[in-house]
C-alpha cells in the first residue's frame, strides 16, 4: 500500500515495535477508552496488536498505520485488508492523539481513507465499538456506520459491530 497515497494533511507511515513508545504515549493519553474496553494499554499490548490478526489473513494484509502532524504521531490506524471478504477491509483499531479530538481530525482522517479505498475497490469497511461507549458510537455513526447485526463477546466486554458502505 502507498501510504502517501492515504492523507494530503499527514505524513503516514507503517508502524513497527521501534514506535511503541510512541504509541503507548498516545494510547494512554485516551483514559475513556480504556475505561469501556480494559484492559489498560501496555506496550506488550502494543507489540500484540501490531501482529494481531484475524483468522485466516497474514503480516502482508495487515497495516498498522501512524498518522504524523510533523513528527508528532496524531492517530493509529490498524487496517486488515479483505477482511471478512475481498470487497472489505477491517478497522481492528483506531485512536486520535487526546489534544486533537473533537476538532475535525479523527473525521478528517477517516474520509480520506474512505476516498483511498473506495478508489482502490473496496465497497464497504467494518469495525466493532464497546457496547456502551458513547464516544465510539457518536464518532462512527457520524461517519456513516451502522450496526450490522449480534453484538460479539470477549472477556473484558461486549461489542458493536458496524459497518460502512462506500
Amino acid at each position: 500500500m502507498d501510504t502517501s497515497l492515504l492523507s494530503n494533511r499527514f505524513f503516514v507511515r507503517q508502524l513497527t515495535e521501534r514506535d511503541i513508545a510512541a504509541i503507548y504515549s498516545l494510547c494512554s493519553g485516551n483514559p475513556l477508552y480504556y475505561e469501556h474496553c480494559p484492559p489498560l494499554v501496555t506496550r506488550q499490548s502494543i507489540a500484540d496488536d501490531l501482529k494481531a490478526l484475524p483468522p485466516g489473513k497474514t503480516p502482508e494484509d495487515k497495516f498498522y498505520l501512524g498518522y504524523y502532524d510533523g513528527d508528532r504521531l496524531v492517530a493509529v490506524l490498524d487496517l486488515i485488508w479483505s477482511y471478512p471478504d475481498e470487497q472489505r477491509v477491517l478497522i481492528g483499531f483506531f485512536m486520535v492523539e487526546a489534544s486533537v479530538q473533537k476538532s475535525g481530525v479523527g473525521s478528517m482522517i477517516v474520509d480520506e481513507l474512505w476516498a483511498f479505498l473506495k478508489a482502490e475497490g473496496i465497497l464497504g469497511v467494518r469495525l466493532s465499538w464497546v457496547m456502551g461507549n458513547p464516544q465510539a458510537e457518536h464518532f462512527w455513526h457520524k461517519n456513516g456506520f451502522r450496526e450490522t447485526g449480534s453484538p460479539t463477546k470477549n472477556e473484558h466486554a461486549t461489542f458493536v459491530v458496524a459497518e460502512r458502505i462506500l
